[in-house]
């Protein structure tokens, strides 16, 4: 896997008489093509089956009207939004010699009046004005995101699955409203018949059924997990590494304060991807700052929280134990300087500064081998 592949920039400078642009609504029902088609001034729009095999024959129909005009199609530049159908069919057409972008939603720019109107043709509109601005190089009109590869996506999927179960069990139990109880402990049977409601009362005969079945399910969760845990541990028990992710996450392992869960979400949440800068890679994870400064108003309104949360929420766990397993570093004497005697409250606010200078100096870790400053190894 390249650390350069399939970076979201433009391959060529647009040139309209001989280039393609195409985007696309997709939906489970229908997909709905816009497209500037080479010497014809307006932008068409179709309405295909969802299906990949309709619209690679609409675009050989699309540079077959593009002849008729005297034009010759050597670029075909297609777009869409990130969403259900994630990333498949921008594979597929890249395999057939189709130029992909995926774009973030969140980051195209749309009318703010309360009552907007809203409809697939007019997204398409909203879509193809947003790419060829892009294509043209005008800053800040959308983000692209990066294409993984099927093995690059497969790789996050159980360090994705582990979480979304935890998650989903903290909620069920939540629904009761029961605090104290400790779903993980081997006891758990024994604590349900002791746990009482917020009133002090035995909990209900259908209230203790659900629990005691939700019970049924973690303990098949737990069982999934460590099967997940099996697999996820077996990368730092080979003797070598096959691939660049598994490198970077034993990599990772060595250092004090990191384990085999937290390198794996690092690598396979961030570091396989491609970034140009520490900019972009802060922005992915949502820990870029959001200033308002408008006339005589200045302030600062905390990060944009607009990217991986689940890498965002690993970093800020990794800057806790970095304080406590890597002391004697400089990101860790940096946070020790600037926190001093202040409360809890600025400890909170610096640590999530703390969780983004990691996620860089990592990232330069794993891509450089530059080892943070101070930053200690275990033992082998």
């Amino acid at each position: 896997m390249s650390r350069n592949a399939r970076v979201p920039v433009p391959v060529t400078t647009l040139d309209q008489d001989s280039t393609l642009v195409v985007v696309l609504e997709l939906s489970a029902r229908s997909w709905l093509v816009g497209a500037r088609v080479p010497g014809i001034g307006r932008m068409s729009r179709y309405a295909l089956a969802p299906s990949a095999e309709a619209l690679a024959a609409w675009l050989g129909t699309a540079k077959a009207r593009a002849g008729v005009t005297g034009r010759t199609v050597v670029r075909v530049v297609l777009a869409y939004e990130a969403g259900r159908d994630g990333f498949w069919l921008a594979r597929y057409l890249e395999a057939r010699g189709v130029e992909v972008y995926v774009i973030q939603p969140s980051s195209v720019l749309v009318d703010r009046r309360a009552r907007r109107a809203k409809t697939d043709a007019l997204d398409v509109e909203m879509l193809m004005r947003t790419l060829l601005a892009w294509l043209r190089g005008e800053p800040g009109v959308c983000s692209m995101v990066p294409i993984p590869d099927v093995a690059e996506e497969d790789g996050r999927r159980p360090v994705r699955e582990r979480l979304a179960l935890l998650n989903e069990i903290d909620g069920l139990l939540a629904t009761f409203g029961i605090t104290g109880y400790r779903p993980l402990r081997r006891d758990r049977r024994a604590q349900l018949a002791a746990l009482r409601t917020p009133e002090g009362d035995p909990l209900a005969t259908n209230a203790a059924a659900r629990i005691g079945r939700i019970l049924d399910r973690l303990e098949l969760v737990m069982q999934q997990i460590a099967e997940l845990e099996q697999a996820r541990d077996a990368v730092l028990a080979k003797e070598a590494a096959s691939g660049e992710a598994e490198t970077m996450i034993r990599g990772l392992a060595r250092l004090k304060g990191i384990g085999a869960e937290l390198a794996t979400v690092l690598v396979w949440e961030a570091y396989v991807r491609s970034f140009p800068n520490r900019k972009a890679l802060g922005a992915y994870a949502g820990l870029t700052g959001t200033p308002f400064a408008s006339g005589s108003t200045t302030r600062e309104q905390g990060i944009s929280k607009a990217g991986n949360r689940r890498l965002r929420s690993s970093l800020v766990e990794l800057a806790w134990l970095w304080l406590r397993y890597q002391p004697d570093s400089k990101l860790a004497a940096w946070f020790r300087g600037r926190t001093g005697s202040a409360g809890s409250r600025m400890r909170k606010v610096m640590i999530v500064a703390l969780a983004r200078k990691l996620l860089v100096a990592l990232w330069r870790f794993c891509r450089d081998g530059v080892l943070p400053e101070g930053a200690a190894l275990k033992a082998t």
